[in-house]
C-alpha cells in the first residue's frame, strides 16, 4: 500500500481507505472483521466511518472489533458528525450541541478517547457557519480530534470555511475534504479541487467507483443482487446509469482489456492518481470485493491511457 500526507498536514494515510458505510446494515459482525483483517493485511491504514451509518449500528460493530483484535493503534481513525436518525429518517443538523453529541457517542462505541480526524459531515444552511467551524476548533483543543475536515462542501464553502479558521487565534488547518469523485462524477473539479490545492487540503474520495456503476456490473443490465435492483438504492445509482456515463465505463473497459486487469482497477488507479487525492474509500459488501478493490494498488496506468479517459469523461462534466 502506498501512503500519502493529507494536503499540507502532517498526517499520513494510505492511498485507499476502508469505507464502513454498510457495516450494520449489508455487512454483518462477522463479515466486517473479515474485511478489517485484510484491509490492515494490505497496508491499509485511514477507516472512514460516521454515528448514521449501518443505521447507527456501524460504530459500535467497529468499536468492538477493534477492542477484539487490538488493532486501534494501527489505524488512522476518521469520523464524522452532522447527519443524526430522527424518526426513522437521516436528518442534516449542524448544531454545536449534535455535532458534540455525536463526536461523544463515536468516541463511546469506538473505544477510544480521540479520533485522528472528525469531519462536518455535511454544511447545515440552518446554522451559521461559524457556529459548525467552532465546534471543530473546540473539539481540537479539547483533545477529542488530532486534526478536522469537512465534507460535502461547495467551492466557496470550502474557502470561507478554511479563511474563516486560518483567521482565528489558533489558525487551525481544516486538512481535508471529502467529497464524491470519479472518472462519471469530476463535478468538484469545477471548484472544489482548485479550493482544496489552493488552501493546502487533501481530498478525501467517496464513492470512487460511481456509486458501483464504475465496477462494470451494469454494462449489460441491472443485476437482480445490486443496489440499482434495491428501490431503496435506485435513484441513487441510477443517477449514474445514463448513456454518456456508459461510454466512460466502456472506455475503461477497452483500457482494462489492454492492460489485463478489471475496470474497477483502472477506475480507482485514474482517480489516485489525481495529484490533490489523498485517498480513495473504498466500501465493500463483501471481503471478496474489497480484496479486489485493494488490488488496484499494484497498478500504475500509462499516461496515454490516462489521457485518454481525461478526455472521455470530462465531456461529461
Amino acid at each position: 500500500m502506498q501512503y500519502r500526507r493529507v494536503g499540507r498536514s502532517g498526517l499520513e494515510v494510505s492511498r485507499l481507505a476502508l469505507g464502513t458505510m454498510p457495516w450494520g446494515a449489508s455487512v454483518d459482525a462477522y463479515e466486517a472483521e473479515d474485511q478489517l483483517a485484510v484491509f490492515l493485511d494490505s497496508g491499509g491504514t485511514l477507516v472512514d466511518t460516521a454515528p448514521i451509518y449501518g443505521g447507527g449500528a456501524c460504530e459500535e460493530m467497529l468499536g468492538t472489533l477493534l477492542s477484539k483484535t487490538q488493532t486501534r493503534e494501527r489505524i488512522v481513525l476518521a469520523g464524522k458528525a452532522g447527519f443524526i436518525w430522527r424518526h426513522g429518517q437521516a436528518e442534516r443538523d449542524g448544531s454545536r450541541g449534535t455535532l458534540l453529541d455525536q463526536l461523544d457517542q463515536s468516541l463511546r462505541q469506538l473505544g477510544t478517547d480521540h479520533l485522528d480526524l472528525w469531519q462536518i459531515h455535511t454544511p447545515d444552511p440552518d446554522v451559521p457557519m461559524e457556529e459548525m467551524l467552532g465546534t471543530l476548533e473546540h473539539a481540537v483543543r479539547t483533545g477529542r480530534t488530532r486534526y478536522v475536515g469537512i465534507s460535502n462542501f461547495t467551492g466557496w464553502q470550502t474557502g470561507v470555511a478554511q479563511t474563516w479558521l486560518a483567521g482565528r487565534a489558533d489558525a487551525l488547518p481544516l486538512v481535508s475534504t471529502q467529497v464524491e469523485y470519479s472518472l462519471v462524477n469530476r463535478d468538484p473539479e469545477a471548484e472544489v479541487v482548485p479550493a482544496a490545492e489552493h488552501l493546502g487540503m487533501g481530498i478525501l474520495a467517496w464513492s470512487p467507483l460511481g456509486r458501483g456503476v464504475l465496477s462494470g456490473k451494469y454494462r449489460v443490465g441491472v443485476p437482480a443482487d445490486s443496489r440499482a435492483a434495491d428501490p431503496a438504492w435506485e435513484q441513487f445509482v441510477g443517477a449514474h446509469l445514463t448513456p454518456q456515463k456508459a461510454s466512460i465505463v466502456e472506455a475503461l473497459a477497452r483500457a482494462s482489456e489492454g492492460l489485463g486487469v478489471t475496470i474497477a482497477h483502472v477506475a480507482l488507479a485514474w482517480l489516485v492518481a489525481r495529484p490533490t487525492v489523498s485517498s480513495a474509500i473504498v466500501g465493500a459488501r463483501t471481503t471478496a470485493q474489497l480484496q479486489e478493490n485493494l488490488a488496484s494498488e499494484d497498478l500504475e496506468l500509462p499516461p496515454e491511457i490516462i489521457q485518454a479517459l481525461d478526455d472521455v469523461s470530462g465531456a461529461d462534466r
